[in-house]
């Protein structure tokens, strides 16, 4: 078994690769522009000239940096806290990237490669916290009621 150190670690290090992505298209957005699509095309144009890119007037990437920053608090916190955090801020980053995702496919009918990368580093963090969170919970009860579980770091 996976002692919980490393799942945080790859946690934190998925969090901080999704700011980054968020970040980009934060920057892209904010300039009048679109992301750059590394493999061509203009498919994170169309994404983003979408009145879906857009939630109450803000870019729903602006969400998205605030959503990944949660998460990378999450790996952080030791505990119940931080694994039932991270599941559940992973649970509902997962379920708007698929709802975006849906939109991108069938209503936009363009793909931005920013935004499947950054659906698939949450959805990397949804296995990462499910992990950690399924394998992890109440390990603490576990090891201060004497049955020799280690508590984890």
């Amino acid at each position: 078994m996976v002692s919980e150190r490393p799942l945080r670690l790859i946690s934190a290090a998925i969090a901080l690769a999704g700011i980054g992505v968020a970040i980009y298209i934060t920057i892209a957005d904010s300039g009048g522009g679109a992301p750059v699509c590394v493999a061509g095309g203009h498919g994170c144009q169309t994404v983003a000239d979408s009145h879906y890119s857009h939630l109450l007037g803000i870019n729903v990437s602006i969400f998205g940096i605030a959503g990944y920053a949660l998460l990378l608090c999450s790996a952080v916190a030791p505990g119940d806290t931080g694994r039932f955090a991270g599941l559940v801020g992973a649970l509902a980053g997962f379920g708007f990237s698929a709802y975006l995702t849906y939109l991108e496919l069938f209503v936009i009918d363009a793909i931005c490669q920013w935004c499947v990368a950054s659906a698939g580093l949450m959805t990397l963090l949804l296995v990462v916290n499910g992990a950690r969170a399924l394998t992890y919970i109440g390990a603490e009860l576990t090891a201060r009621d004497g049955e020799g579980a280690e508590a984890p770091g």
